[in-house]
């Protein structure tokens, strides 16, 4: 069954690979510019947070920061789980725990490399929530464009608004609530843009080989 869910790999389906090459080197390029920082850079400074975000907006920036929680997110990851498996689609399954983890993972790791620091000394540089989200927002894209099953170019754009979607959206939360620069949600949303289609290749070349006709 596994095997037979998609014909061929997804994110190369989807045109992705090029995409995760130049995020993965905007991830490097930042992370470099920023390393050891602990202060907010040009681009930061033209668009700072808005240090008074009021009602109704910053109770939907703080429901954002929520699903990026661990608590959320345990919730978002549950419920793409439970719909993939009542949809019998194994491998989307298994990209919606192994996607936004290898890219939350990645953030984490990156923040401790890289140093860049917001408030005095909380590691800020990428923005986990960001790279969660748009994690997240790139394997339902990608499930929902194999299902579909439109041409190349639309499914790239479609995914690609997708993670845009997404991405703009817990960003600026995380700017709004003052919890992260707007290159670090840059970052955040280059992560997962990077390696969510590394991961999404890596599944299909482990269920496409001989030994997974027995998952």
């Amino acid at each position: 069954m596994v095997g037979t869910e998609w014909g061929s790999p997804t994110a190369r389906g989807a045109g992705l690979g090029p995409v995760a090459v130049l995020a993965a080197l905007v991830v490097v390029v930042l992370g470099v510019r920023y390393a050891g920082h602990g202060r907010p850079g040009t681009v930061d400074g033209w668009l700072r947070p808005v240090d008074d975000l009021r009602p109704p907006w910053r109770r939907v920036a703080l429901f954002l920061d929520f699903l990026g929680e661990p608590v959320g997110a345990a919730l978002l990851v549950a419920a793409a789980v439970a719909a993939c498996l009542l949809l019998r689609r194994p491998r989307t399954a298994l990209l919606a725990v192994a996607g936004p983890g290898a890219a939350v993972g990645a953030a984490t790791l990156l923040k401790h490399l890289v140093g860049r620091t917001i408030h005095g000394g909380y590691l800020s540089y990428p923005s986990g929530h960001t790279a969660f989200l748009t994690a997240l927002a790139l394997v339902a894209a990608l499930a929902a464009t194999r299902r579909a099953a439109p041409g190349r170019t639309a499914a790239t754009l479609l995914v690609l608004a997708a993670a845009l979607a997404a991405g703009a959206a817990m960003g600026w939360a995380q700017v709004a609530l003052g919890a992260h620069y707007p290159t670090d949600a840059l970052g955040g949303w280059c992560t997962a843009l990077a390696l969510v289609p590394a991961t999404a290749w890596a599944l299909d070349r482990w269920t496409n080989a001989p030994t997974s006709k027995h998952i």
